[in-house]
């Protein structure tokens, strides 16, 4: 694998820090903190919205800890192997049970740990739209009656990711009787923007669905039974860190512990931030802003990177 550079930003969108104005200054130098030698996080973040956003709220805030913070994009797989090879610190996007696989060989060879379940009662498989729900298509074994209206394709996103594969192995195996369907893979925007235009004309379209998401919010749609359990249990997602950044810092370690985020608000980041196209760093700023409640039970036991202060009096002070 080639390892992913220190300090570079894929894709050119995410910044290690606001640039410009009260809020650059506010992160950029917080509250005149001394740093030490070992203070710097880096974030990996695959390209989904819910994902991107949780790590810019999670860096920003250790920022104003003081501490160097980066956020990076890249694939889960690739991720995981820059954390495995000192890379890459803090993945706050590993989804249970579809990414079990890939993840849990690494937590028993101790390359990784896994913090905190950031968020319960997460949904990811295979959707609709209600529409298509009340016509009576309630489960996976409903789809090949209907083959012809769906053009016998499930969208999915990028290529690769683990529920376009669980997907295709249901295609591969038969399973449901699927065998002739296909999988198209695109960029998440692009699969959004298809289904958009599907549900806008009331056409049948099958999709890898999940919350939280903007798609929750905007679109009334409905997952599909699973009576074979392809997609596993109910879905969560877990923060998970290098070991050897575990061991080495606690106090990081105490705040993403804390940092559990309720569905409602990751929704609300996704639709500031993918829906309504704010930027990135403006979406995390002003909800870290405007929500002193929840931010503070976050840093609650946390202090700033040098020790000498409580995290949640830092805090206040850049309000």
């Amino acid at each position: 694998m080639t390892a992913i550079p220190r300090h570079r930003t894929p894709l050119g969108r995410l910044t290690s820090t606001l640039l410009g104005g009260a809020m650059g200054a506010l992160l950029l130098a917080p509250f005149g903190l001394a740093q030490a030698e070992d203070d710097t996080v880096r974030f990996g973040t695959p390209q989904w919205p819910g994902a991107t956003v949780k790590s810019e709220v999670a860096r920003q805030l250790l920022d104003t800890l003081g501490y160097r913070t980066s956020l990076r994009e890249a694939s889960s797989s690739i991720i995981l192997e820059g954390m495995a090879s000192g890379d890459l610190d803090v993945n706050m996007a590993l989804w249970r049970p579809s990414q079990s696989g890939m993840l849990d060989p690494r937590l028993e060879a101790g390359e990784l740990v896994e913090v905190v379940k950031n968020i319960d009662g997460a949904r990811f498989q295979l959707a609709v739209p209600e529409y298509v729900w009340d016509a009576g298509v309630h489960s996976m074994a409903d789809l090949a009656e209907h083959a012809e209206r769906f053009g016998r394709t499930f969208y999915g996103i990028e290529p690769g990711n683990v529920g376009n594969e669980l997907m295709q192995n249901a295609i591969d195996d038969g399973t449901y009787g699927l065998d002739d369907w296909r999988v198209a893979a695109s960029s998440e925007t692009g699969m959004m923007s298809q289904v958009e235009s599907d549900i806008r004309n009331e056409q049948w379209v099958a999709f890898l669905g999940w919350e939280p998401h903007w798609m929750n919010v905007d679109f009334d749609i409905r997952y599909l039974e699973d009576p074979e359990n392809l997609w596993g249990d109910a879905s969560s997602v877990s923060t998970v860190v290098a070991s050897d950044f575990a061991e080495r810092h606690p106090n990081v370690i105490a705040f993403l512990d804390n940092m559990v985020v309720p569905i409602a608000v990751q929704d609300q980041w996704v639709y500031a931030y993918s829906r309504e196209d704010q930027p990135l760093e403006a979406v995390a700023a002003t909800w870290i802003q405007s929500h002193p409640e929840r931010v503070n039970a976050w840093l609650e036991g946390v202090t700033t990177a040098d020790g000498n202060t409580s995290a949640q009096d830092a805090y206040q002070a850049s309000r």
